[in-house]
């Protein structure tokens, strides 16, 4: 069995970052472990509260699963602190991580800066050049690049400026934007787009988070990038369709849909 390993904060309602994380992984098949970097009050109403890791705890579980396992893919996902991203970015060069997946997570939903803003350099100079594919949706795009991004030729110039920060490559989401889905995948010299019909869906809460673990997943299982990105993209579809009605609020998608429906499980649509 492939492992993958994520590294992000977790959400007390289960619907995003390492709780997702894991969910994804199961519903592709790979063994999911992970590394904890804060801890949130969250529910499908939004974040009320996180509280960070101290670095030393983040380095002895990373330093316990990649002296103990083998990691096939790594998704990282909130990493709200300058430390916390040094300490990050050090243990994955020290133990030669490989797939390395980033959704540069920087504000929640409900609005609740889950990135400070004086850690955002330390993402763009010590994370990103690490990175097999960053993922970040427009809004995550504009702040990096310090441009508005809206229409599909200001993601195309932000695809570019993006991967000049380092990554393999960049998958600019284009949830934000009005008409139908479009992503953009860009390796440095070629855009791939990857069309889809915008979903009428409520419930959302994590789909960022989803995406990215699937992305990792499909590395971990030996994808190529490209392909990787078709399945996570049809993989976070489908889940946003058939997303549960949970809580008050934004609820979260449907990881294992597909599952539960060849295993007889549901009974009706």
């Amino acid at each position: 069995m492939k492992k993958a390993l994520t590294i992000a904060g977790s959400d007390s309602s289960g619907g995003a970052g390492i709780q997702a994380d894991l969910k994804a992984f199961s519903a592709h098949g790979v063994y999911g472990m992970s590394v904890i970097t804060a801890v949130t009050a969250q529910n499908t109403q939004g974040v009320f509260a996180v509280q960070d890791m101290e670095t030393a705890i983040i380095d002895e579980q990373m330093k316990a699963i990649f002296e103990d396992i083998e990691v096939d893919a790594v998704k990282i996902g909130m990493v709200s602190r300058s430390e916390t991203i040094r300490a990050i970015a050090g243990g994955l060069t020290r133990y030669k991580a490989r797939n390395i997946v980033i959704d540069p997570v920087m504000i929640s939903k409900s609005g609740y800066h889950l990135l400070r803003p004086d850690a955002v350099k330390a993402l763009l100079t010590c994370l990103l050049p690490l990175a097999t594919v960053v993922t970040p949706n427009l809004p995550e795009a504009a702040e990096m690049t310090g441009k508005s991004v809206n229409s599909l030729k200001d993601m195309e110039k932000a695809a570019a400026a993006i991967f000049q920060m380092g990554p393999r490559y960049v998958l600019l989401k284009g949830g934000h934007r009005e008409g139908d889905a479009t992503d953009i995948l860009f390796d440095g010299e070629t855009c791939y787009y990857l069309r889809s019909p915008r979903i009428a869906a409520l419930n959302t809460h994590g789909t960022g988070c989803t995406l990215s673990a699937a992305i990792a997943a499909n590395l971990a299982r030996g994808y190529i990038v490209q392909e990787a990105v078709s399945r996570a993209k049809e993989y976070i579809t489908t889940a946003i369709e058939h997303a549960l009605s949970i809580g008050k609020g934004v609820g979260p998608t449907h990881h294992f849909y597909t599952l539960y429906k060849k295993a007889g499980m549901l009974t009706d649509e």
